[in-house]
């Protein structure tokens, strides 16, 4: 008999689904996103700008040059750095969207899979900005990021890659697997006050 690896949850033995704090209801919502594949694309020397237009022949997006995020056909380009990017796509497995873009990126580009290294959340709320005051050394005010903006830097000391997807404001944030317990714990923690609502995904 061939035993099988499953996949499973990057939080699963720390998140509880319901409601957490005295507030009712809920102005803060929470769940993992486990139907993305996730890949990092680091551009190669001097190549930048035939990636771009490579990326935007292939996938009819504007590969982001500034920390934003840019998404066409369920593919999402997120700056993470001078010529870095993390690339999402949903409902797709990793290893394949690894495939499609190295196929689609050859010679420009540096392809590796990370749906497995990462685990994201998907944080939806009126005081989820305010959640992340307590932990991120960084300005969230409306006046500063806006929706599509995103941003690399820590929480708690944890790093992690943010990206706001609307003017609720929702964010989502991936975090290294080996560090999704920490980030959940002080997540948990500072979103009582609020009222946090842990939902399936």
């Amino acid at each position: 008999m061939v035993n099988r690896l499953a996949p499973s949850s990057a939080f699963g033995l720390v998140h509880r689904l319901g409601h957490h704090g005295a507030v009712r209801p809920a102005r803060i919502a929470v769940c993992e996103r486990t139907d993305l594949a996730l890949a990092s694309v680091i551009a190669r020397r001097h190549a930048e700008r035939a990636l771009a237009t490579r990326i935007a022949d292939t996938f009819a997006l504007a590969l982001p040059v500034t920390p934003h995020r840019c998404e066409a056909g369920g593919v999402a380009f997120i700056w993470a750095g001078p010529g870095q990017w993390l690339a999402t796509a949903g409902g797709e497995p990793g290893h394949r969207f690894e495939a499609r873009l190295r196929k689609a990126l050859a010679g420009l580009a540096s392809v590796c899979d990370q749906s497995d290294g990462r685990a994201i959340l998907h944080i939806a709320g009126p005081r989820a900005r305010d959640l992340f005051a307590k932990g991120l050394p960084v300005d969230l005010d409306p006046s500063v990021m806006q929706p599509g903006a995103t941003l690399v830097s820590a929480v708690a000391h944890i790093g992690i890659h943010l990206w706001q997807l609307d003017a609720l404001p929702t964010y989502e944030c991936a975090v290294a697997r080996s560090y999704a317990h920490s980030l959940w714990h002080w997540l948990e923690a500072s979103a009582a006050e609020f009222g946090l609502t842990v939902a399936p995904e």
